[in-house]
Protein backbone atom coordinates (compact mmCIF):
# COMPACT_ATOMS: atom_id res chain seq x y z
CA UNK A 1 0.00 0.00 0.00
CA UNK A 2 1.35 3.17 -0.73
CA UNK A 3 0.18 6.02 1.49
CA UNK A 4 1.09 9.79 1.53
CA UNK A 5 -0.16 12.33 4.21
CA UNK A 6 -0.53 16.70 3.68
CA UNK A 7 -0.93 18.38 6.88
CA UNK A 8 -1.89 21.64 7.25
CA UNK A 9 -1.99 23.12 10.99
CA UNK A 10 -4.75 20.20 12.77
CA UNK A 11 -5.63 19.08 9.38
CA UNK A 12 -4.65 15.83 7.83
CA UNK A 13 -5.23 15.04 4.16
CA UNK A 14 -4.05 11.20 3.99
CA UNK A 15 -4.35 9.20 0.56
CA UNK A 16 -3.59 5.87 0.09
CA UNK A 17 -3.15 2.89 -2.67
CA UNK A 18 -3.89 -0.95 -2.67
CA UNK A 19 -2.40 -3.17 -4.93
CA UNK A 20 -4.08 -3.07 -8.45
CA UNK A 21 -4.26 0.92 -8.34
CA UNK A 22 -7.56 1.75 -6.51
CA UNK A 23 -7.34 3.58 -3.22
CA UNK A 24 -9.18 6.67 -1.17
CA UNK A 25 -8.53 9.64 -0.33
CA UNK A 26 -8.95 10.53 3.56
CA UNK A 27 -9.61 14.34 4.77
CA UNK A 28 -9.29 15.10 8.36
CA UNK A 29 -9.34 13.51 11.58
CA UNK A 30 -12.13 12.48 13.86
CA UNK A 31 -16.24 14.08 13.51
CA UNK A 32 -14.30 15.48 10.54
CA UNK A 33 -12.72 12.76 8.64
CA UNK A 34 -14.11 12.37 4.98
CA UNK A 35 -12.70 10.11 2.48
CA UNK A 36 -13.65 9.54 -1.21
CA UNK A 37 -13.03 6.24 -2.78
CA UNK A 38 -10.40 6.39 -6.36
CA UNK A 39 -10.41 4.66 -9.33
CA UNK A 40 -6.68 2.84 -10.32
CA UNK A 41 -4.82 4.04 -13.62
CA UNK A 42 -4.63 7.25 -15.30
CA UNK A 43 -8.44 8.26 -14.91
CA UNK A 44 -7.79 7.55 -11.01
CA UNK A 45 -5.02 9.58 -10.57
CA UNK A 46 -6.87 12.60 -12.41
CA UNK A 47 -9.72 11.94 -9.82
CA UNK A 48 -7.51 11.74 -7.06
CA UNK A 49 -5.74 15.02 -7.99
CA UNK A 50 -9.30 17.32 -8.42
CA UNK A 51 -10.27 15.93 -5.05
CA UNK A 52 -6.84 16.40 -3.34
CA UNK A 53 -7.31 20.11 -5.13
CA UNK A 54 -10.52 20.54 -3.22
CA UNK A 55 -9.77 19.72 0.22
CA UNK A 56 -6.33 21.59 -0.13
CA UNK A 57 -8.65 24.97 -0.42
CA UNK A 58 -11.27 23.88 2.12
CA UNK A 59 -8.08 22.65 4.28
CA UNK A 60 -6.94 26.63 3.91
CA UNK A 61 -10.68 28.30 4.17
CA UNK A 62 -10.87 26.63 7.29
CA UNK A 63 -7.73 27.80 8.39
CA UNK A 64 -8.70 30.92 7.54
CA UNK A 65 -11.59 30.70 9.11
CA UNK A 66 -10.31 29.51 12.34
CA UNK A 67 -7.87 32.36 12.66
CA UNK A 68 -4.91 30.55 14.05
CA UNK A 69 -2.90 33.96 14.74
CA UNK A 70 -2.85 32.99 18.44
CA UNK A 71 -2.52 29.87 20.90
CA UNK A 72 -2.61 28.90 24.38
CA UNK A 73 0.05 28.25 26.50
CA UNK A 74 1.88 24.66 26.55
CA UNK A 75 0.27 22.76 28.98
CA UNK A 76 1.11 23.09 32.37
CA UNK A 77 3.61 20.11 34.18
CA UNK A 78 2.53 19.39 37.37
CA UNK A 79 5.48 19.41 39.69
CA UNK A 80 5.93 19.29 43.62
CA UNK A 81 5.86 22.49 45.29
CA UNK A 82 9.92 21.58 46.69
CA UNK A 83 11.30 21.52 43.13
CA UNK A 84 10.45 25.64 42.57
CA UNK A 85 9.19 26.92 45.82
CA UNK A 86 10.47 27.31 49.59
CA UNK A 87 8.16 29.08 52.38
CA UNK A 88 8.62 32.56 53.24
CA UNK A 89 7.46 33.22 56.44
CA UNK A 90 5.47 30.97 59.35
CA UNK A 91 6.12 28.15 57.84
CA UNK A 92 4.33 26.31 60.88
CA UNK A 93 1.13 27.39 58.69
CA UNK A 94 1.60 25.30 55.66
CA UNK A 95 0.84 21.95 55.47
CA UNK A 96 2.00 19.31 53.06
CA UNK A 97 0.14 16.17 51.30
CA UNK A 98 1.37 13.77 48.79
CA UNK A 99 4.91 14.10 48.91
CA UNK A 100 4.22 17.84 48.84
CA UNK A 101 2.29 17.74 45.69
CA UNK A 102 -0.30 19.59 47.54
CA UNK A 103 0.02 22.14 50.46
CA UNK A 104 -2.49 23.74 52.15
CA UNK A 105 -1.77 27.77 53.64
CA UNK A 106 -3.61 28.74 56.97
CA UNK A 107 -4.66 32.28 58.21
CA UNK A 108 -5.66 32.17 62.16
CA UNK A 109 -5.66 35.96 64.11
CA UNK A 110 -2.45 35.95 65.02
CA UNK A 111 -0.29 35.23 61.07
CA UNK A 112 -1.07 34.17 57.50
CA UNK A 113 1.85 32.42 55.32
CA UNK A 114 3.20 32.71 52.31
CA UNK A 115 5.78 30.93 49.84
CA UNK A 116 8.28 32.10 46.92
CA UNK A 117 9.94 30.76 44.05
CA UNK A 118 13.54 29.38 44.13
CA UNK A 119 14.70 31.18 40.88
CA UNK A 120 13.98 34.90 39.28
CA UNK A 121 11.92 34.87 35.96
CA UNK A 122 12.05 36.85 33.09
CA UNK A 123 9.56 36.17 30.56
CA UNK A 124 7.46 32.75 30.54
CA UNK A 125 4.21 30.72 31.88
CA UNK A 126 3.74 30.41 35.06
CA UNK A 127 0.63 28.74 36.83
CA UNK A 128 -1.14 27.18 39.53
CA UNK A 129 -3.98 25.56 40.77
CA UNK A 130 -5.68 26.72 43.66
CA UNK A 131 -8.52 25.63 45.73
CA UNK A 132 -10.22 29.04 47.47
CA UNK A 133 -10.50 29.16 50.85
CA UNK A 134 -14.18 28.36 51.49
CA UNK A 135 -17.11 29.71 53.62
CA UNK A 136 -17.30 32.30 55.37
CA UNK A 137 -14.06 34.16 54.11
CA UNK A 138 -15.09 37.85 54.29
CA UNK A 139 -11.18 40.12 54.86
CA UNK A 140 -8.82 37.17 53.29
CA UNK A 141 -6.76 37.60 50.55
CA UNK A 142 -4.99 34.75 48.54
CA UNK A 143 -2.56 36.24 46.41
CA UNK A 144 -0.61 34.81 43.33
CA UNK A 145 1.82 37.41 41.90
CA UNK A 146 5.01 38.20 40.10
CA UNK A 147 7.12 40.70 41.74
CA UNK A 148 10.91 42.64 41.30
CA UNK A 149 13.11 43.39 44.11
CA UNK A 150 13.60 46.96 44.09
CA UNK A 151 11.84 50.17 44.65
CA UNK A 152 10.73 50.92 41.07
CA UNK A 153 9.44 47.67 40.46
CA UNK A 154 7.39 45.32 38.26
CA UNK A 155 4.89 43.44 39.68
CA UNK A 156 1.84 41.34 37.74
CA UNK A 157 -0.75 40.40 40.50
CA UNK A 158 -3.84 38.27 41.24
CA UNK A 159 -5.59 38.35 43.98
CA UNK A 160 -8.74 36.99 45.45
CA UNK A 161 -11.03 38.68 47.42
CA UNK A 162 -13.13 36.99 50.18
CA UNK A 163 -16.25 37.30 50.60
CA UNK A 164 -19.43 36.52 53.48
CA UNK A 165 -21.12 33.44 52.91
CA UNK A 166 -22.94 33.10 49.40
CA UNK A 167 -21.39 36.08 47.97
CA UNK A 168 -19.01 35.85 45.10
CA UNK A 169 -14.79 36.19 45.07
CA UNK A 170 -13.60 38.87 43.47
CA UNK A 171 -10.78 38.87 41.69
CA UNK A 172 -8.50 41.94 41.27
CA UNK A 173 -5.45 42.03 38.95
CA UNK A 174 -2.83 44.71 38.85
CA UNK A 175 0.05 45.66 36.32
CA UNK A 176 2.76 47.66 38.15
CA UNK A 177 5.81 48.86 35.91
CA UNK A 178 8.29 51.09 36.66
CA UNK A 179 7.09 51.31 40.71
CA UNK A 180 3.27 52.44 39.42
CA UNK A 181 0.11 50.62 40.03
CA UNK A 182 -3.28 51.55 39.44
CA UNK A 183 -4.08 49.77 37.04
CA UNK A 184 -6.73 47.59 39.08
CA UNK A 185 -9.49 45.39 37.28
CA UNK A 186 -11.94 43.33 39.22
CA UNK A 187 -14.00 40.34 38.46
CA UNK A 188 -16.23 38.09 39.26
CA UNK A 189 -15.75 34.44 38.65
CA UNK A 190 -18.40 32.37 36.91
CA UNK A 191 -18.11 29.54 39.28
CA UNK A 192 -17.59 28.79 42.68
CA UNK A 193 -13.74 28.66 42.80
CA UNK A 194 -13.78 26.88 46.56
CA UNK A 195 -14.88 23.75 45.75
CA UNK A 196 -12.68 22.59 43.35
CA UNK A 197 -9.01 23.42 41.74
CA UNK A 198 -8.75 25.95 39.07
CA UNK A 199 -5.54 27.33 36.84
CA UNK A 200 -4.75 30.52 37.62
CA UNK A 201 -1.48 31.56 35.29
CA UNK A 202 0.20 34.25 33.60
CA UNK A 203 2.53 34.41 30.04
CA UNK A 204 4.44 37.10 30.20
CA UNK A 205 6.58 37.76 26.80
CA UNK A 206 8.06 40.61 25.41
CA UNK A 207 5.06 41.75 23.61
CA UNK A 208 2.21 41.23 26.13
CA UNK A 209 1.10 39.70 29.98
CA UNK A 210 -1.60 37.30 29.46
CA UNK A 211 -3.86 36.98 33.03
CA UNK A 212 -5.82 33.03 32.56
CA UNK A 213 -8.02 31.72 34.28
CA UNK A 214 -7.99 28.18 33.10
CA UNK A 215 -7.75 28.62 29.66
CA UNK A 216 -10.22 32.02 29.44
CA UNK A 217 -8.18 34.98 28.92
CA UNK A 218 -9.20 37.42 31.45
CA UNK A 219 -6.75 40.65 30.83
CA UNK A 220 -4.56 41.60 28.18
CA UNK A 221 -1.43 44.26 28.94
CA UNK A 222 0.52 44.89 26.10
CA UNK A 223 3.41 46.53 25.51
CA UNK A 224 3.07 49.91 25.13
CA UNK A 225 6.29 51.51 25.21
CA UNK A 226 5.68 53.38 21.72
CA UNK A 227 2.35 55.51 23.52
CA UNK A 228 5.11 56.19 26.40
CA UNK A 229 3.57 53.43 28.90
CA UNK A 230 6.49 51.64 30.66
CA UNK A 231 6.42 47.35 30.48
CA UNK A 232 8.16 44.77 32.30
CA UNK A 233 10.94 43.80 30.43
CA UNK A 234 14.40 44.36 32.38
CA UNK A 235 13.55 42.99 35.63
CA UNK A 236 13.71 39.65 36.70
CA UNK A 237 10.75 39.02 38.94
CA UNK A 238 9.97 35.99 41.52
CA UNK A 239 6.69 34.15 42.11
CA UNK A 240 5.00 34.47 45.17
CA UNK A 241 1.85 33.45 47.11
CA UNK A 242 0.33 34.32 50.33
CA UNK A 243 -2.79 33.94 52.29
CA UNK A 244 -3.25 36.98 54.72
CA UNK A 245 -5.73 39.26 56.48
CA UNK A 246 -6.48 42.46 54.81
CA UNK A 247 -10.11 43.10 56.75
CA UNK A 248 -8.88 47.29 56.21
CA UNK A 249 -9.81 47.10 52.40
CA UNK A 250 -10.31 43.46 50.83
CA UNK A 251 -14.26 42.96 51.36
CA UNK A 252 -16.56 46.02 50.42
CA UNK A 253 -13.80 48.10 50.89
CA UNK A 254 -13.16 47.45 54.60
CA UNK A 255 -16.38 47.08 55.41
CA UNK A 256 -17.24 43.85 55.95
CA UNK A 257 -14.54 42.66 58.98
CA UNK A 258 -12.93 39.38 59.21
CA UNK A 259 -14.85 37.09 61.36
CA UNK A 260 -11.91 34.87 63.41
CA UNK A 261 -14.59 32.66 64.94
CA UNK A 262 -14.37 30.77 61.43
CA UNK A 263 -10.46 30.61 61.39
CA UNK A 264 -8.25 28.89 60.71
CA UNK A 265 -8.97 29.77 56.68
CA UNK A 266 -7.49 27.40 54.49
CA UNK A 267 -6.28 27.51 51.17
CA UNK A 268 -5.15 24.41 49.12
CA UNK A 269 -2.44 24.68 45.90
CA UNK A 270 -1.07 21.68 43.75
CA UNK A 271 0.11 22.10 40.35
CA UNK A 272 3.51 24.37 41.00
CA UNK A 273 4.39 24.76 37.01
CA UNK A 274 6.93 27.17 35.82
CA UNK A 275 8.64 27.57 32.51
CA UNK A 276 10.26 30.89 32.67
CA UNK A 277 13.51 31.87 31.31
CA UNK A 278 15.81 32.07 34.96
CA UNK A 279 17.71 35.13 35.32
CA UNK A 280 18.69 34.63 39.01
CA UNK A 281 22.35 35.41 37.33
CA UNK A 282 22.87 37.20 34.77
CA UNK A 283 19.24 38.52 33.57
CA UNK A 284 21.13 39.43 29.57
CA UNK A 285 20.58 35.71 29.43
CA UNK A 286 17.09 36.10 28.84
CA UNK A 287 17.08 38.24 26.01
CA UNK A 288 16.29 35.55 23.98
CA UNK A 289 15.31 36.58 20.86
CA UNK A 290 12.66 34.75 19.58
CA UNK A 291 14.17 31.73 20.53
CA UNK A 292 11.76 30.63 23.41
CA UNK A 293 8.26 29.06 22.45
CA UNK A 294 7.28 31.99 24.34
CA UNK A 295 8.24 34.70 22.16
CA UNK A 296 7.39 32.76 18.56
CA UNK A 297 4.62 34.89 16.73
CA UNK A 298 1.49 32.70 18.10
CA UNK A 299 1.83 34.17 21.38
CA UNK A 300 2.23 38.07 20.50
CA UNK A 301 -1.35 38.85 20.55
CA UNK A 302 -4.49 36.75 21.20
CA UNK A 303 -6.52 35.00 18.28
CA UNK A 304 -10.18 35.44 17.64
CA UNK A 305 -11.38 32.87 19.55
CA UNK A 306 -9.56 34.19 22.85
CA UNK A 307 -10.20 37.97 22.21
CA UNK A 308 -13.97 36.37 22.30
CA UNK A 309 -14.13 34.97 25.24
CA UNK A 310 -11.87 38.23 26.97
CA UNK A 311 -14.93 40.08 25.63
CA UNK A 312 -17.11 37.72 27.25
CA UNK A 313 -15.45 38.19 30.54
CA UNK A 314 -15.47 42.07 29.92
CA UNK A 315 -19.36 41.98 29.11
CA UNK A 316 -20.49 39.85 31.96
CA UNK A 317 -18.22 39.29 34.68
CA UNK A 318 -16.13 42.82 34.85
CA UNK A 319 -17.47 44.77 38.18
CA UNK A 320 -14.72 47.47 37.93
CA UNK A 321 -12.08 48.66 35.22
CA UNK A 322 -9.68 51.96 35.81
CA UNK A 323 -9.66 52.46 32.17
CA UNK A 324 -13.45 53.29 32.89
CA UNK A 325 -13.11 55.14 35.63
CA UNK A 326 -13.05 58.69 34.60
CA UNK A 327 -12.90 60.08 38.53
CA UNK A 328 -9.62 58.54 38.54
CA UNK A 329 -8.38 59.36 34.92
CA UNK A 330 -10.27 61.93 33.04
CA UNK A 331 -8.17 61.32 30.40
CA UNK A 332 -8.22 57.12 28.98
CA UNK A 333 -4.81 55.92 29.78
CA UNK A 334 -3.19 55.33 26.52
CA UNK A 335 -2.82 51.69 27.14
CA UNK A 336 -6.42 51.29 27.18
CA UNK A 337 -7.64 51.05 23.54
CA UNK A 338 -4.50 49.01 22.61
CA UNK A 339 -5.73 46.83 25.10
CA UNK A 340 -9.34 46.33 24.57
CA UNK A 341 -10.56 47.14 27.53
CA UNK A 342 -12.85 49.72 26.61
Amino acid sequence: MFVTDFYSSSIVIHQSFEEGGKGKLCFGQGDLAKSWPLTGGMAGQREMGSHLWSVVLLALGLMMVSGTTGAAPRKPVDVPFGRNYAPTWAFDHIKYFNGGSEIQLSLDKYTGTGFQSKGSYLFGHFSMQIKMVPGDSAGTVTAFYLSSQNAEHDEIDFEFLGNRTGQPYILQTNVFTGGKGDREQRIYLWFDPTTQYHSYSVLWNLYLIVFFVDDVPIRVFKNSKDLGVRFPFNQPMKIYSSLWNADDWATRGGLEKTDWSKAPFVASYKSFHVDGCEASVEAKFCDTQGKRWWDQKEFQDLDAAQYRRLRWVRQKYTIYNYCSDRTRYPTIPPECNRDRDI
